[in-house]
């Protein structure tokens, strides 16, 4: 009698169900550059869980740490807030004019529904945009573009007193109101994956470590940064905190598959092939070499880039600070970066998770990391 095949075992997701809930609802959720709080609060309520105390700083990074009593001290680190824009000025027929906070795109706004964060609450907005039909007509024959001084909000007021009345003011941050969708082949798209998906990965990491029972040899601080749209400010702040002696920091870059990308610049990288490590002088050689180790260890695929000066991410501000902390950057592609469609892959986020906890489990206090 021939015996029968034995049945194909599914690899266990390392995403849970309740993990995807937590995702779906942090990302919808508002967090612009310098009001991040409640971003913040619904990030440290999941968190919390998994580690064994937390704080924040004064402009609102929130932190949870591991083994907190360790000398030896690790981060993993991500940022919390997204590009907006600001009320700048109100004209007399009830429209609004706006600043921006952060590298907003100007092109992809006329059209798009907005929040306005008013004293009230929130307040619906449209970038309003004229017809095609009148834009041809222009005299100069030239059609207009959108541009930061040219672009206005329609919050349905039509004098200047409607709008106070609303509670918007002077100041109010604007988002839009796009949210997380799941799209054909395990794609996922969204506003604000840059790099709130960055926050949500190293949660993970922190409830990986937790569900596992892994006793780490160093105290690990799970830190989700403000401002770096801005300048890396947060990161800066908490890294004169923390005063680390490693840091893992995780961002998201551009897709290079994707039209109007040249790949002799930003190089080769693609959604749904694995994170990408980067090459560059704030990126720790040895460091580095531990991850790309334990990549390969684990067989989980990564892509390989290049910076130049800077990586344009948090990890300049962690590598440079004190008296130098050797830092990595681990990076998931991303496609439409700084618009409302931002896209990347779930099989890209759970290879990223992998690849920080296992590069974690890998690290001691006593890894040399010494360049001479």
């Amino acid at each position: 009698m021939a015996k029968s095949a034995k049945p194909v075992q599914k690899k266990k997701a390392v995403i849970t169900d309740h993990s995807s809930s937590f995702l779906k609802k942090y990302i919808d959720n508002p967090s612009p550059v310098g009001f991040e709080s409640s971003g913040q609060k619904l990030w440290l309520d999941y968190l919390k869980p998994f580690v064994d105390t937390h704080f924040s700083d004064p402009y609102g990074t929130a932190v949870g740490v591991i083994n907190p009593n360790a000398p030896f001290k690790v981060v993993i680190e991500a940022h919390a807030d997204e590009i907006s824009w600001f009320v700048n000025y109100i004209t007399p027929e009830g429209l609004l004019y706006l600043k921006r906070n952060g590298g907003v795109d100007h092109q992809i706004a006329p059209a798009q529904r907005v929040f306005v964060h008013g004293k009230k609450g929130l307040v619906r907005a449209v970038f309003g945009w004229p017809a095609i039909h009148t834009r041809l007509g222009n005299t100069d024959g030239k059609e207009p573009q959108p541009k930061v001084d040219n672009l206005f909000l329609d919050c349905g007021a039509r004098n200047k007193k409607e709008v106070e009345e609303l509670g918007i003011h002077i100041g109010s941050v604007v988002t839009y109101q796009a949210g997380f969708e799941e799209l054909a082949y395990n794609y996922l798209v969204g506003r604000a994956f840059d790099n709130r998906i960055g926050g949500f990965m190293i949660a993970e990491v922190a409830r990986l470590l937790k569900e596992n029972k892994k006793q780490l040899p160093y105290a690990l601080y799970v830190v989700n940064a403000v401002q770096e749209e801005i300048g890396l400010r947060g990161a800066e702040m908490i890294a004169r905190r923390i005063k680390p002696n490693v840091a893992i920091i995780t961002d998201v870059t551009h897709d290079t598959a994707t039209p109007m990308i040249n790949k002799i610049i930003e190089g080769d990288v693609v959604c749904g092939k694995g994170p990408s490590l980067a090459f560059g002088p704030a990126v720790h050689n040895k460091l580095l070499a531990l991850v790309q180790e334990t990549a390969e260890k684990k067989k989980i695929p990564v892509q390989m880039r290049t910076v130049s000066r800077s990586t344009g991410t948090d990890t300049d501000s962690f590598a440079y600070a004190n008296d130098g902390c050797p830092s990595v950057l681990i990076s998931i592609p991303l496609r439409y970066m700084h618009t409302t469609v931002e896209m990347l892959h779930k099989d890209d986020i759970e290879q990223t998770i992998l690849l920080m906890y296992e590069t974690l489990l890998n690290l001691t206090p006593k890894t040399n990391l010494s360049y001479l």
